[in-house]
């Protein structure tokens, strides 16, 4: 997993609240187990014209002119603006690989789906939770200023706007850890590969009959 130290990017405005996962990445691309290649359709039925299918060339789509990812002025975001309870609905880890493929590494909002929220950890993408009047505030600068920009620092856990305004925000620990780190379940294991292969030896010995092929 990419370890998340400090990011600067452009920021796009999803003034919407309850987005839910299925909105995220439709239920047609959950066939695919691989992590990568579902940018494309994030927000597949809000950004096309047409119903996207696993594979589809998305290149000459006809595309929604009026949503926010259409917009030139958003392109090559890697921030991203986001209602109240952002992430609901089912626990499909397909969300943040859509979200992480397209670009984005960062999601701040008011609330956060629990199962969205952790999922985001797991998969190198930093949410953030600033109050409602706070993240409104945001938006609005976003909408008026074309090229808005905003400045995350993980470990001083600071968001600063182009005015130079820094806004703290709170994170667990151990999660910041693994982030500064670039730590999934499977990195956090393999810390301890040499204890697991001392343990493995040790059960040989003891109980070799546990290991004999049929």
């Amino acid at each position: 997993m990419q370890a998340f130290t400090q990011l600067e990017g452009i920021v796009v405005p999803l003034d919407r609240a309850n987005v839910d996962t299925d909105a995220i990445i439709p239920k047609q691309f959950l066939k695919s187990i691989k992590r990568t290649g579902y940018g494309p359709y994030l927000f597949d039925e809000w950004r096309y014209e047409d119903r996207g299918e696993p594979g589809m060339d998305c290149t000459h789509r006809p595309k929604r002119k009026d949503f926010v990812l259409n917009q030139p002025r958003y392109r090559g975001a890697s921030i991203l603006l986001a209602g109240e309870n952002f992430g609901c609905g089912s626990s499909r880890e397909h969300a943040p690989w859509a979200l992480l493929d397209y670009g984005f590494r960062c999601i701040i909002a008011p609330s956060f789906a629990d199962i969205f929220y952790n999922n985001c950890f797991k998969n190198g993408i930093l949410p953030i939770v600033l109050p409602a009047e706070t993240v409104r505030r945001l938006m609005e600068a976003c909408e008026a200023q074309e090229g808005y920009r905003l400045r995350i620092d993980l470990q001083a856990q600071t968001v600063t706007t182009p005015s130079g305004e820094v806004l703290h925000f709170e994170i667990d620990a151990f999660r910041k850890h693994c982030l500064l780190n670039g730590l999934d379940d499977i990195g956090l294991t393999l810390q301890h590969a040499d204890e697991i292969r001392a343990y493995e030896a040790r059960r040989k010995q003891e109980a070799p009959w546990l290991f004999m092929r049929a």
